[in-house]
Formats: structure tokens, C-alpha cells, sequence
């Protein structure tokens, strides 16, 4: 142990440029009466408030984390707050030491200590370079509240290059009690900071060209809690001046990093920036699902349209949505009514049945001239057991240039969009001459209404994100690929769409894309880190009973051939042969779906 008890003396306080590696800890201290309510609060809130040590009431030193320690003198600057107020800083406790005898110290872990670790991944930690304490920031995001202690939570931003994101994220996640991984990497007006340069603790950081701003839950939560709370006395560590252990950081409880667990980071939006993390294991599920359904029975050369880790990023969007858009329809069979066709419907209720379970709000949008049928497909979905509640079925309308504005956004405002996701499946696309074409190269622009000024509209829109499910080129957002559709496919340069999405998602039969999409959320919520991230590290993990809530929405072969059966009673033909029957684009549903589907879940659930 380094004694430390005068570092008040010190002209600079900033404790990260002392004794580097070594474990430091945030510190609270409360009356006793509301210590309970406190360690509580931490527990709820392991992230930001990584408990290390809880005192007796009235205990100076630190055992475990400290030989010889005074928490009276130990901080460099203490703040006292008075009914939850600041009222002053300090160099020493030692006045209040009366009061001191009726109080509890919690000393919480600290991302200082990491920074070691970083720097061993070879991850520059700017903050260190300029000399500055750590930027820290006030949030949006609320923590879960304790009896008395409810709060903002409160990050420390390090900017890291895009190429380090990866190793930012495992060297850190190893240590729990540090705070572990990053709870959000990109844009920080998501999560409700406005200005980095404007931190709320600490000093601002500048950023290198090419550095991604990554947060990570914060001690600070801790003074937050404090303020909130109100109460007569109370005493924290100043920010940046924290309580050094004579512990090696990695020492602290650490994890054992296993392959399988190992954390990766994707982008998954530039407007604006947003990165999402998985685990390898998680990833390597997805991408075996989206190399399953990319299989070609049908001979249609859809392999030259594939994308890689199209699927992964487009569910991990999705998993950060709260709000989702899908449309679907292909109205190929202009001489029969309807003209709809059997792929396409069947995996936009999938789809649609596992965002439900995962508390997302789901519309599906379609033509008007089908909007009854669909309407009444839905009714039987959910009576069947198909999907267990009814989506809203609506429809678009053109009826001026800011139409699709005002569908997309609550009073035309981009600001405020009605929807952060929106996906087509299976949905005829515009080709680059304005018309709308089957695989045969016949012109059916007659039959459709113009969704895809909904996709082209969100593309100019900050916080919407556009999925394109197709098979054959010419499907809605499949513009993403429209050069592989125009040099491989059949009539592909009448026929290819011209409209892109941020995500384009290749399948042997477009259904398949969409059980795929509703396994890999499966997936994806099943994976402690994605869980802990999409929930800024914060709460328990997931329960039993919302498991089971979740597997029982899985596709499954009684339900997609319950699904062709109501189809069929509408009227609704396979796509290639025009067959009424259990057939989607000329593939009967055994074996060759039932196959799919089985395999699918089979690797889902592995």
C-alpha cells in the first residue's frame, strides 16, 4: 500500500496519472439508515456502481482493498453534500469524524482502473495523452431505482480508433468490477448528451481523426444518487480524485475471456453513428443462420447477391428499435385475383411475432386494393395461433410530395419519426425507369402503391433504418445489390430495383429471410453481452418465463403451414408456377420449407 494519505499536496489531483494499473474506487458515504436503500441501488445498477467493498458503520479502513487505509484522508478532495446539495470540497474528513461514526463507505469500482488494460490492447487512452481527467457525462438513460435512490446515469466517454473498437471492448468487458464493456459507442446525442465538448465532470477530451466516442457507466452515478436522494450529510470522493487500492486492477474479480464470449462491435448506422456488440458465439450463430437460408433449391443464382453480415447487422438494428415498419406484397400474377403471391406474408408475421415479444410496437403496410385481405390474413394468423396478437395492417398513399413525411413522422417533423425501422420483405421495388417488374419482366406497376417513397424518404431521415428481404433482385431495398442484379440475374437490367436499404438480406426463398431474421433476435437476446449493452448495462438478465415467452414465437412447421393454409384460402398462389396449394415459388412445403424451417431452428437453438 502507497501512502497517499497528503495527496491533497499534490498540484494535480487527477488520481489516473498515479500509479497506473492499479485498482481505484469511487467513494460514497451515507448515514447508516440509508445504507440498505444504497447497496440496493448498486446491486440494480452493477455497471455504473460496481461494489468492491461496503464498510462497517463507523469503519475507517479498507481491509480487503487497502492495508493501513483512512478513508478520512486517502481521497486527494472529498465533496460534502448537504441535503443533497454541494456544499464544499475538501482535502480531509477528519472534522466530521463525530458524524463519520453513524456512516457507511462504499467504495465502488472505477474505470481508471482499466486503462491499464486498455493500453496493453493497444488502445491509445487520450485522456492520458493530453493530460486531462476523463470527460463525464449526465445521461437520459434512468437507472433502476432503490428505495430512495433513483438517478441519471453517468459515462465516461474515451475516444477510440475505429479499427481498436474490438479490442476497447474485451479488454475492458473482462473486468466487471471496473465498470466491464462499454454501454454505448457513437453518436452521444443517444444517448441524451448533447455536447462532448461540455462535460458535466472532468475535462473535455479532443478526439484524433477517425475516433469513435465510446462510453462506458461511470462511478459518478454514485454523487448523482447522492443529489437525488437529499440527504442531511453526505460525503464522495471529488471526480478524478478517487481512493487507490493496493490491488492490480485486473486482479479485481476478473473474467476469463473464453473465444465464445469474446465481445464484437458493428456498425450498424452512420446517421447517425451507432455500433452494436455480440458475443463471437452469438455472431458465428447468425451468420451459419444466413449462409442456411442463402441455400438455392430453386436454381435462381441468388448466391451472386449475397452480402455477409447483412442478417447480423440488420437484427442487431432491430434489437435497438422500439418501433418497426414492414411491408410486404408482390402482386406477380397480374392475370389472377389477387395477384398477390405466397412468399412474403408468411415471413413478415415472423417477423413480426418475435418483435412483438421483444416489446417492440409493429405496423405492417401493404396496397390498398389488398388491404382488406390482409387485414382478414392477420384475424386468421391470430386465431390459428400463427402469431399471438394482431399487428395493424394499413396502407400508403401518395397524395403529395411530403406524404411520405408526414407517414413517416409525427407532424412531418424528421426529428420526430413514427418508426426507427422499416422492412420490406418480399416487396416489389421500383426499377431505375419508375416501373415495377416480376421476374418474367412484366409490367405491374398498375397493382402496386408507392412504398418505396417511404424507403427513399427514410434514407434522408436521422434515426431511421431501411432492411430489404428479396430472392431475385427486384424486390424493395435489393437496389443495394442492383449491380449484381443487372450483371447475374435473368431480365436484371429491366427488373433490377432501384431502391436501397441500408441492410440487403439474400435468400433462397424470401420467407426464409424472415425466419431467419425473427432466429437471429432470438439469438441476439439470448446473448448476455448484446443484453447487457442494449440495456446500457443495467438490470438483471433475462427471466425464465420471458425465454419461454420468446422461444414459443421461434417459427415452427405447424405454424408456417397453418400460415399457407389460410393463404390459400384467400386465394393467395405460389410464386413461380401460380399453383394453388402449400407452395412458395414452386417449392412445396415438405419437404423443402418444413427442411428450412427445421434446420433453422435447430441451429437457433443449439
Amino acid at each position: 500500500y502507497y501512502c497517499l494519505s497528503r495527496l491533497q499536496d499534490l498540484t494535480d489531483n487527477i488520481t489516473v496519472c498515479l500509479l497506473t494499473g492499479y485498482q481505484q474506487a469511487n467513494v460514497v458515504i451515507l448515514h447508516k439508515d440509508l445504507a440498505d436503500d444504497f447497496e440496493a441501488f448498486c446491486r440494480a445498477n452493477s455497471s455504473p456502481l460496481p461494489l468492491l467493498y461496503k464498510s462497517k458503520c463507523g469503519e475507517w479502513s479498507c481491509g480487503p482493498l487497502a492495508t493501513g487505509s483512512d478513508i478520512r484522508e486517502d481521497c486527494p478532495e472529498y465533496c460534502v453534500f448537504e441535503n443533497g446539495v454541494l456544499a464544499k470540497k475538501v482535502a480531509s474528513l477528519s472534522s466530521y469524524t463525530p458524524q463519520l461514526q453513524d456512516m457507511v463507505t462504499f467504495y465502488l469500482g472505477c474505470s481508471f482502473g482499466f486503462e491499464s488494460a486498455l493500453k496493453a490492447a493497444g488502445v491509445p487512452v487520450r485522456n492520458v495523452e493530453q493530460g486531462k481527467n476523463v470527460s463525464m457525462y449526465k445521461t437520459s438513460v434512468a437507472c433502476i431505482r432503490a428505495g430512495q435512490f433513483h438517478c441519471p446515469m453517468v459515462v465516461s466517454m474515451r475516444p477510440v480508433p475505429e479499427e481498436k473498437l474490438d479490442a476497447a471492448a474485451q479488454s475492458t468487458h473482462v473486468i466487471p468490477l471496473a465498470h466491464g464493456g462499454p454501454i454505448h459507442i457513437g453518436d452521444p446525442k443517444l444517448l441524451g448528451i448533447q455536447d462532448l465538448s461540455q462535460p458535466d465532470y472532468g475535462d473535455p477530451v479532443k478526439q484524433c481523426p477517425g475516433d469513435v466516442p465510446v462510453f462506458w457507466a461511470c462511478g459518478v452515478t454514485g454523487i448523482e444518487a447522492v443529489k437525488s436522494c437529499k440527504p442531511v450529510l453526505a460525503f464522495t470522493h471529488s471526480p478524478g480524485c478517487m481512493f487507490i487500492t493496493d490491488q492490480k486492477a485486473e486482479t479485481i474479480s476478473p473474467l476469463t475471456l473464453e473465444p465464445a464470449h469474446c465481445p464484437l462491435t458493428f456498425c450498424i448506422s452512420q446517421n447517425p453513428q451507432h455500433y452494436s456488440i455480440a458475443s463471437k458465439r452469438a455472431v458465428q450463430q447468425i451468420r451459419a443462420i444466413e449462409e442456411l437460408v442463402v441455400e438455392d433449391p430453386g436454381m435462381k443464382g441468388i448466391r451472386a447477391l449475397f452480402l455477409q453480415d447483412e442478417l447480423l447487422k440488420a437484427c442487431l438494428s432491430l434489437s435497438h428499435s422500439s418501433s418497426v415498419l414492414i411491408t410486404t406484397g408482390f402482386p406477380t400474377h397480374y392475370m389472377h385475383n389477387p395477384p398477390e403471391e405466397t412468399d412474403g406474408p408468411p415471413g413478415a408475421i415472423a417477423m413480426a411475432a418475435m418483435l412483438q415479444a421483444l416489446r417492440k410496437e409493429v405496423v405492417i403496410v401493404t396496397d390498398e386494393r389488398a388491404l382488406e385481405m390482409n387485414q382478414h390474413i392477420m384475424r386468421d394468423a391470430v386465431e390459428k395461433g400463427v402469431i399471438k396478437t394482431a399487428v395493424p395492417v394499413i396502407s400508403f398513399q401518395s397524395n403529395g410530395p411530403d406524404s411520405a413525411l408526414q407517414f413517416l413522422c409525427h407532424d412531418g417533423d424528421p426529428s420526430k419519426p413514427r418508426f426507427d425501422h422499416l422492412v420490406a420483405i418480399e416487396r416489389s421495388g421500383r426499377a431505375t425507369d419508375g416501373n415495377y417488374y416480376n421476374m418474367r419482366g412484366v409490367n405491374i406497376k398498375h397493382l402496386v402503391d408507392p412504398i418505396d417513397d417511404l424507403f427513399t424518404t427514410a434514407s434522408t431521415i436521422a434515426g431511421i433504418t431501411t432492411t430489404g428481404i428479396g430472392d431475385g433482385g427486384n424486390e424493395l431495398g435489393m437496389g443495394k445489390v442492383k449491380a449484381a442484379v443487372k450483371a447475374y440475374m435473368p431480365n436484371g437490367n429491366l427488373i433490377a430495383c432501384d431502391v436501397a436499404a441500408d441492410f440487403a438480406i439474400t435468400a433462397g426463398v424470401s420467407n426464409w429471410g424472415g425466419y431467419a431474421v425473427a432466429c437471429a433476435l432470438y439469438i441476439l437476446n439470448l446473448c448476455p453481452i448484446h443484453w447487457r449493452y442494449l440495456h446500457s448495462g443495467l438490470g438483471l438478465s433475462l427471466t425464465p418465463d420471458q425465454q419461454s415467452l420468446r422461444m414459443a414465437c421461434l417459427p415452427t412447421v405447424a405454424k408456417e403451414e397453418e400460415m399457407l393454409h389460410i393463404l390459400v384460402k384467400y386465394g393467395v398462389r405460389s410464386g413461380k408456377t401460380a399453383n394453388l396449394g402449400l407452395e412458395v415459388d414452386g417449392l412445396t412445403f415438405h419437404p423443402y420449407h418444413s427442411d428450412i424451417i427445421q434446420r433453422l431452428r435447430n441451429l437457433t437453438l443449439a
